[in-house]
């Protein structure tokens, strides 16, 4: 088994950055006001047996920047633990 990095790697944020938006109420809705159709070929998602076809959203703005979006990931959130103290809920909501 091996040694545990001392920090997050970058394919776990990218994962669950992912799982988040697959699971985000944006897309859902995306999904339902589409009539979860292919807006280009207007083919339908279908799961029935032998004849399944799945839609997928996508971003029209592109995401060009997933280094910035990761990196921020990193700077604001899962920094140094130099960076960081443990508080009680109370004083957590204090500091702000």
């Amino acid at each position: 088994m091996g040694k545990k990095l001392p920090y997050t790697p970058k394919s776990r944020v990218r994962s669950a950055l992912r799982q988040l938006f697959l699971r985000s109420r944006e897309r859902a809705s995306a999904l339902k006001r589409d009539g979860y159709c292919c807006q280009i070929c207007g083919v339908k998602q279908s799961r029935k047996k032998g004849f399944e076809v799945y839609v997928e959203v996508h971003h029209v703005d592109s995401i060009k920047n997933w280094e910035q979006v990761i990196s921020a990931v990193y700077e604001y959130l899962l920094c140094d633990s130099e960076k960081l103290t443990t508080l009680c809920k109370e004083c957590h909501q204090k500091e702000g």
